[in-house]
């Protein structure tokens, strides 16, 4: 276990670092913070801490920059996550309320967490699995042929075409719009196909065909793999901190790419709660450079879907968690009005 005093030193260090993007020194540490102990004394306190591999020199004679390692101590234990000012939350919630769908919903955060933060911002739609229905809406095209709209409780709308057997006139699609959405408003999708296995048999001999094949078509828009959606933006962002990426930013931009990638770093952040993932923590080889910072958001206590950032080690990261934090809760709020 690291000394108050050298979890003090290593606190300074990072910040240092974000800030100045200089390697820091002794006695440029004890001139900006209170350590309260002579240069020399804060020397010892780095070699420690480079013994210890929570810091490293970049060349010989320079001053020190945290390791992966260092800046996993920095978050789990010295970085409070900063709040916004009572501004940039008046800000977030205007920009936010203006949005007139989900689409919109998500694109408005993706260009709000890249302006907040500065860095490369990924928001995930809504799962379908998680969500509940809203409403089924039935609308007829021609005698044998129905729109399906299905809405949940994210606001997200899936139309389908369902071409029927047989002519199924207006009375009978109301009577089966009524009985549909009593059996499953409200409920969970995973609820549904159980919830609705014998209604064909409460309508006439005629319409059973029909309303099966109504049934068969919402089931499958239930199960399709929509919800694997996400949006990124900020990418640009990267080019401010070239010298952040050893090589070649590159490598980091190719994995922004795939789209596999991108869903499975969100995929392994915690439901509630923040994740932050540093360096080489994160799996994939090209984002050996990078930290993840995501959280998941929703329209009640769980988590539909996740949103984060991703940027270089050198990260402000009370800034970053606080940010991510508070644009969650906000789209949280947002579903749930919606």
């Amino acid at each position: 276990m690291l000394s108050e005093r050298r979890l003090e030193v290593l606190r300074a260090i990072v910040q240092d670092y974000v800030g100045t993007e200089e390697p820091a020194g002794s006695k440029a540490l004890t001139e900006r913070h209170r350590l309260g102990v002579s240069p020399a004394t804060v020397r010892n306190d780095m070699a420690a801490l480079e013994d210890e591999g929570f810091i490293a020199q970049p060349h010989t004679s320079a001053g020190r920059i945290p390791t992966d390692k260092g800046y996993r101590l920095f978050v789990d234990k010295l970085a409070g996550v900063k709040p916004l000012s009572s501004p940039e939350r008046r800000a977030i919630q205007n920009f936010l309320d203006g949005a007139v769908d989900l689409d919109d919903v998500v694109a408005r955060t993706v260009r709000l967490l890249a302006q907040l933060t500065r860095q490369v911002a990924v928001v995930q739609y809504p799962s379908l699995t998680r969500s509940t229905v809203r409403h089924v809406e039935l609308l007829s095209l021609a005698p044998a042929r129905v729109m399906l709209v299905l809405i949940t409780d994210t606001g997200r709308v899936e139309q389908r075409m369902v071409d029927c057997p047989a002519p199924f006139g207006e009375t009978s699609l109301a009577d089966l719009r009524a009985r549909l959405n009593s059996r499953v408003v409200g409920r969970r999708f995973a609820d549904v196909p159980q919830l609705v296995q014998d209604l064909p048999e409460s309508f006439e001999q005629d319409d059973r065909g029909t309303v099966s094949t109504v049934l068969a078509t919402l089931l499958e828009t239930l199960v399709e793999e929509t919800e694997e959606r996400l949006m990124i933006g900020g990418t640009a962002n990267l080019t401010r901190f070239g010298h952040d990426f050893p090589l070649t930013i590159r490598p980091v931009l190719e994995a922004l790419e795939e789209q596999v990638v991108l869903l499975k770093l969100l995929g392994e952040a915690k439901d509630s709660g923040m994740t932050v993932r540093i360096g080489h923590e994160n799996a994939h080889e090209g984002l050996t450079s990078t930290s993840v910072v995501a959280v998941g958001y929703g329209s009640g206590d769980e988590a539909v879907a996740k949103l984060g950032v991703v940027g270089p080690t050198r990260m402000d990261y009370p800034g970053t968690m606080g940010a991510v934090r508070a644009v969650a809760r906000y789209v949280g709020q947002i579903l749930a009005e919606s």
